[in-house]
């Protein structure tokens, strides 16, 4: 199986912004163009919560990891966990320091509710996978948690979930070889984008970008 160097790892988070937007993922993560907004400051802010810095503790027989670096190196990515919980186990794994077998979960926080597309549940997901390959174990199930819920909701990681970030991750790297940027598909979702000024759907729409020019003028 073909693996990627370090160097050429991706963002893990950018799966999101992939499956938000093409253009968007590869504005940000092609391009390193970015712009705040309400909705990015709150997630951040809830991420922190989450993790200020990598740390761990200890309940009982459940050992918490927070901010926990992962990568793949068949996927090509790296990121961090908001948490990892470590269940006690003995079909788990062997931790360093640490008697006893554990089998990892984690769980990733966003500031909303849970959307429409599965964004948020191939991004869990991705995670899954870099925590099984430098584990050495698998991963049946993981939580996400939104904020305003203020519930966990279990996600299943389905072969089909799998390979679809398998098939998001390999399209990753080649738009991020060809240093493409698409162009928009523009929608509702448009006015929600964090980066909408920078994107200029309207520019995207028009036949080139001297009509588009033209027309701002005469208006």
């Amino acid at each position: 199986m073909e693996e990627y160097r370090e160097e050429d790892f991706l963002a893990l988070s950018g799966i999101q912004h992939f499956v938000f937007c093409r253009r968007q993922w590869a504005l940000i993560h092609v391009e390193q163009q970015w712009k705040e907004n309400v909705r990015t400051v709150e997630g951040e802010q809830l991420h922190q919560r989450a993790h200020d810095t990598f740390s761990k503790e200890k309940r009982g027989g459940l050992l918490i990891s927070r901010g926990m670096p992962v990568f793949s190196k068949t996927l090509g990515i790296r990121g961090v966990c908001d948490v990892v919980e470590f269940h006690t186990d003995e079909t788990g794994v062997s931790l360093y320091g640490r008697e006893g077998r554990y089998l990892p979960l984690p769980v990733e926080y966003k500031r909303g509710r849970p959307k429409e597309t599965e964004a948020d549940i191939l991004q869990l997901t991705a995670q899954a996978m870099c925590l099984e390959e430098m584990l050495v174990c698998e991963i049946e199930t993981g939580f996400m948690y939104y904020g305003e819920t203020a519930r966990r909701h279990r996600v299943d990681f389905t072969e089909e979930l799998r390979a679809h970030v398998r098939d998001m991750c390999a399209e990753m790297h080649r738009m991020y070889e060809r240093r493409c940027t698409p162009k928009v598909k523009t929608g509702n979702s448009c006015k929600a984008c964090s980066i909408a000024d920078l994107c200029l759907p309207k520019l995207c729409r028009e036949l080139s970008v001297k009509r588009y020019i033209e027309r701002s003028l005469a208006e």
